[in-house]
Order: structure tokens, then sequence, then C-alpha cells
């Protein structure tokens, strides 16, 4: 009821008066002066004083003017707002995902697609990321494992073989491919534990009950690199994470296969949310590509 009031001395006090108010916002003189009036009899103060024929603002009603003005243009705001929002022209996105590869590829796809949406992007590891997706600090997981979870839904994304890298002056850095055995007793630099690429990796040496020694265990893609680089070891690595560099070779197992993966993943209840749905639609446009 008083923002009917605040309202109804709004339109009066914009538009000059009774008479242009309500011809202006098509509401009856007899509404607008019984708003106005009950405004004044609420809170006993006068808003409006007449001068001969003519009803003007007191110095009150300038007062509570200048208080409307700025208390419905931000409502026009909030309203703009919204609007943008659901025609996806505004708002913000944020991912958390174990390693940029794949999200630089799904943000360049949605960017291009709704370019006024501002996008946050956080690089952490799995455990790491699945806290922010179950914290709701993110809006959107990228995993390269997930476990069956009914609160989840997973989209799997893209598919990518793991091999071995090593310094180009290494004993294994002139061939094309080696088999796994090849690795038994190498120095080994490995991923912090918890990573979905050292298990995979891990396992499959299991398998094929290949023990290399592992001399370093470093959570850092780039430092690991730079290990291999020193000649502190031999690595492995997603083929599509791979950066080329003069010093290294990157060798394919012949007779393994270790793949990670890349899975896109949000919460089931945040599954109406607008904006997800129109990321999860990009995704699923731009997965197979």
């Amino acid at each position: 009821m008083r923002y009917t009031r605040l309202r109804s001395f709004h339109a009066v006090a914009s538009a000059g008066g009774f008479n242009a108010a309500a011809a202006e916002f098509n509401i009856s003189q007899p509404t607008l002066t019984a708003q106005v009036g009950a405004l004044e009899e609420e809170y006993g103060v006068e808003l409006f004083v007449r001068k001969g024929r003519r009803r003007e603002l007191s110095d009150a009603g300038r007062q509570l003017l200048a208080i409307t003005t700025r208390l419905f243009s931000e409502e026009d705001e909030a309203i703009a707002f919204l609007e943008q929002s659901r025609e996806l022209r505004t708002g913000r996105l944020s991912i958390s995902a174990v390693g940029p590869y794949h999200v630089t590829e799904m943000l360049a796809a949605f960017n291009r697609a709704y370019p006024g949406i501002e996008l946050a992007v956080k690089i952490g590891n799995s455990t790491e990321v699945l806290d922010d997706l179950f914290e709701y600090r993110c809006d959107v997981a990228v995993l390269a494992y997930i476990d069956e979870d009914d609160r989840l839904l997973t989209i799997p994304y893209r598919r990518h073989p793991v091999a071995v890298f090593v310094r180009e002056d290494h004993r294994l850095a002139g061939c094309k491919s080696i088999e796994i055995a090849a690795l038994d007793g190498e120095a080994m630099i490995v991923r912090e534990r918890g990573s979905t690429t050292r298990r995979a990796f891990e396992q499959a040496l299991v398998a094929a009950k290949t023990k290399p020694r592992t001399v370093m265990e470093i959570g850092s893609r780039e430092a690991i690199r730079e290990a291999v680089i020193r000649g502190l070891g031999i690595s492995y690595v997603s083929v599509a994470e791979f950066v080329p560099d003069p010093a290294l070779r990157l060798i394919p197992i012949a007779d393994a296969a270790i793949y990670t993966y890349a899975h896109v993943v949000i919460l089931r209840k945040r599954e109406a949310s607008r904006i997800v749905r129109a990321f999860l639609d990009t995704v699923r446009q731009t997965k197979d590509r």
C-alpha cells in the first residue's frame, strides 16, 4: 500500500500536477488525490500546498521527490537488469576446472554466443573443484573423473590419450612409441595424489606389472615440465595438454590404453538456471567437433 501511495505521489510531483499525472499515467485524478492524501495523513506531513487554483510541492514534498526519483530510477535499473539477464545479455558465470585446456575451448564458444556474460575461471585439483561445486562457489565444474552421484548432472566432453615425455637426450627420446614395460625402473616425476591423470597412469602400470622409480611428486604441470627439462626424471601428460618444447620429446605408449577425460558437471538443482542451461547447450554443441 505504501509503495502504491509513493508511486502516486511521484507521478503527480514529476508530472507537475494531478491533472497532468492522470493524463500521463492513465490513472483517474480521484485515485491519485486519494493516494496522496492517505500518504499525507499517515505521516502527518503536507506534501503539496495550494497556491491559488494550483497545488505545488511543499518543502517536504520536494525532498521526498528527490528520494522517490532515486528509488524508482533504481527500480527501473533493476528491472532492466533482470530483463537483460533473462535474455542473457548480462550476468556472470563461474567455472572451476582441473585444467585450462578444455575449459578455454568451452569458454571461447560460449563467449561467442553470449558476449555480455562475464566469465570467471578457477583452476584447481579434482577435490578442490568438486568442493567449489557443492559449496556453490562455482556454477559449473570441469573434471577429468567423476564418481556416480545422484546430485550431479554430468556431460562427457572429451577423451585424450596419456603419453610419456622425456628430455631430448634421454635414452627413449628417439622412440616413435614405447611399450609400457620400457618404463620399469625409470626415474619418474609424478603428479600430486588425487590427480586423475596419475590415477589412470598408475592403474596401467599395475596392470602391466611395471614399476618406475618415483623420484619426485609435484602438483603443477608447469613445474613437472621444468623438472623433466632439467633432467630430474621423466613424466606423463595428457596429449592435449602437452606444450611442445625443443628440449622435450612426447612418446606414445603403444600397448596401454591410458586416457584422461573431461566431464562438464553441474548440480542437478541448478539445472533450471538459464545461464547454466545456456552453457550446457554450448558444451553439447561443441563437444563432438
